[in-house]
């Protein structure tokens, strides 16, 4: 039993290493600019690979794999330094730990749905304390200039990003938890049972769900750039 036990910790951790390995991937190659108003916020996808990592091993993992990411973004195509890592790897923490610790609590879609939203509006609201208080100082900025962004620039910008993240998480997390079970990467019950988020109905309800969501936050934020740009 231990060296089973052994094992699966093994097989556990060399798929988050690989899920780490995939999300600084699609970071260092899909960063795109997604608000007009702040060019220099760039959205990439990373959180979406951290996140799903998050469901199926838990918060600590999300955690490890934020930490890992947002290292080795420093090290290689960020100009920010030890604060950027510090901001960008809070920003993941914010969405994926706060979805990986709801859903564990509740693993249903309707627990995914609860845990991504909830992680949406916390990032939100969290990084614009931090880039109210932190932004200035790795930018060399004044603080006045980095208030003034705060709602044209940086809310948009977070409520995009984590709005996409947590769409794209429910679309792809059923058949990238399926394709890990049929390659025996992970068991196909955590708690020995079935999980009610295999269900193909209540799978699309979270979609639905998460995606109106998502189509309601990115209508708000185009209003809002039209009276602001």
């Amino acid at each position: 039993m231990n060296q089973i036990t052994q094992h699966t910790r093994l097989k556990n951790l060399i798929t988050i290493a690989i899920l780490s390995t995939i999300a600084f991937l699609v970071m260092v190659f899909f960063r795109i600019s997604i608000v007009p108003a702040a060019p220099f916020l760039k959205y990439d996808p990373k959180d979406v690979i951290i996140a799903i990592g998050g469901f199926l091993f838990g918060p600590l993992a999300a955690f490890s794999m934020s930490v890992i990411v947002s290292f080795l973004e420093m090290v290689t195509v960020s100009t920010t330094g030890p604060v950027g890592m510090l901001m960008n790897g809070m920003a993941s923490c914010a969405l994926t730990c706060t979805a990986a610790v709801i859903y564990k609590k509740k693993r249903t879609v309707a627990g995914a749905v609860i845990g991504l939203i909830s992680g949406v509006i916390f990032t939100t609201v969290i990084m614009l304390l931090w880039n109210y208080l932190i932004t200035p100082i790795y930018l060399s900025t004044p603080r006045e200039v980095v208030a003034a962004l705060l709602v044209p620039a940086f809310l948009p910008f977070n409520l995009l990003k984590g709005t996409l993240n947590a769409g794209i998480v429910m679309v792809v997390y059923k058949p990238l938890s399926m394709a890990l079970k049929k390659m025996n990467i992970m068991p196909e019950s955590r708690h020995g049972t079935t999980s009610t988020v295999n269900n193909p109905r209540k799978i699309n309800i979270g979609i639905l769900l998460v995606s109106c969501f998502v189509v309601i936050t990115c209508v708000m934020i185009i209003l809002v750039l039209k009276n602001i740009i």
